[in-house]
């Protein structure tokens, strides 16, 4: 079936969809209305068990205050939780079917000083599908089953931030300066993923220092946990410098994989009726260099929502490349400060173009 016969029963498809996310005989609209965007807390009362046995948390003795914990989590803990829902076709794709993707993330956060951080990250997914696969929204993909996307502990040294863990990008301690909503993966750090939002291959470790005049520096290194910064495994290292300010915002960065090397740079600037983003990223694999850059608009005051519409290229390519380029737009519209609904439209160039229409219904809770 053809993308636009399927856009025919979109509507059908979405009304079948919103019963799955809750029991209709049970919403509170009022309730939902009047959720928040701040995390989550959950205190020592929410999972309270009837034991009376209290739970020490290892090596956090004399640390916390101590309190009245029967069998929950402590008071210094906190959860939040994410929901997305995907319905898309996409025309040009292998299938052209229109498919139902989701994914959710838990994030599971607590300290022990009052200053630190030891977070987790949960992923579950069931992505396969054009729209949401690696050319599309790129939702998480576990076969549905809970997968540890990321586990970091984050403490001071001084006026410096440092985090180590496992499973987790070096780029989480930059700043950046992205401030395009993304709808498709690729535009996610301004076409800058390779330096700016530079990943991580296992173990990492990593620093960042925020000045008061809002300039900061950040850089790390990433390691396979069994062969840490040897000759037999692969290591990542990166930096970067960031300058932050109300309405503009500066980020520049290197990255190295051992294969290739990386230069990025993204900024923003906010003007009084839309916000310009834009990225530009080098990549020296050893033989001829390859760039590749983006640029994106986001209207903050669009109705009740906000459309952001970008272009850039699908990747890094040398001048004796053929470029192919990648369109998007999207307007993401809250229903309540808990629930956003995001329909998009992209355009993927290759070999054969792809285009996709899809709609996105997120939750966090």
């Amino acid at each position: 079936m053809k993308l636009f016969q399927q856009l025919l029963i979109a509507p059908a498809a979405i009304g079948f969809l919103a019963p799955l996310s809750v029991n209709a005989s049970e919403i509170n609209l009022d309730a939902i209305s009047n959720y928040s965007d701040d995390t989550l807390e959950i205190d020592g009362k929410s999972f309270e068990q009837k034991s009376s046995k209290d739970i020490l948390l290892s090596g956090g003795e004399g640390l916390v205050e101590s309190s009245d914990i029967t069998g929950g989590f402590s008071e210094t803990t906190t959860a939040s939780f994410g929901v997305d829902f995907l319905v898309g076709a996409v025309d040009g794709a292998s299938s052209e079917a229109t498919t139902f993707d989701y994914q959710m993330g838990i994030g599971l956060e607590t300290s022990f000083t009052g200053e630190d951080s030891l977070s987790a990250t949960i992923d579950i997914g069931n992505a396969s599908s054009a729209a949401g696969g690696a050319d599309g929204l790129n939702f998480d993909s576990t076969s549905d089953k809970l997968q540890l996307d990321g586990l970091t502990y984050t403490f001071p040294v001084g006026g410096a931030t440092v985090m180590v863990g496992d499973n987790t990008d070096i780029s989480a301690v930059y700043t950046g300066a992205c401030a395009y909503n993304a709808f498709t993966d690729y535009m996610g750090n301004c076409g800058t993923g390779n330096s700016v939002g530079v990943g991580g291959s296992g173990s990492t470790a990593a620093m960042s220092y925020a000045f008061d005049s809002g300039f900061s520096l950040a850089g790390g290194v990433s390691s396979d946990p069994t062969t840490i910064l040897t000759e037999e495994g692969t290591d990542i290292f990166g930096l970067e410098a960031a300058y932050t300010a109300d309405s503009y915002g500066l980020a520049v960065a290197y990255s190295d994989n051992e294969s290739s090397t990386f230069w990025g740079v993204n900024g923003m600037y906010a003007f009084d009726f839309a916000t310009i983003s834009a990225g530009l990223e080098s990549e020296d694999p050893g033989s001829s260099t390859k760039t590749g850059f983006f640029v994106g608009l986001s209207f903050p005051e669009v109705g009740a929502g906000t459309l952001d519409i970008g272009m850039g290229t699908s990747a890094n390519y040398a001048s004796s490349d053929t470029e192919y380029y990648t369109y998007e737009a999207s307007y993401s519209y809250p229903i309540n400060d808990g629930m956003t609904i995001t329909p998009g439209v992209f355009i993927k160039e290759g070999t054969t173009d792809a285009t996709g229409v899809a709609v996105k219904t997120s939750f966090s809770f």
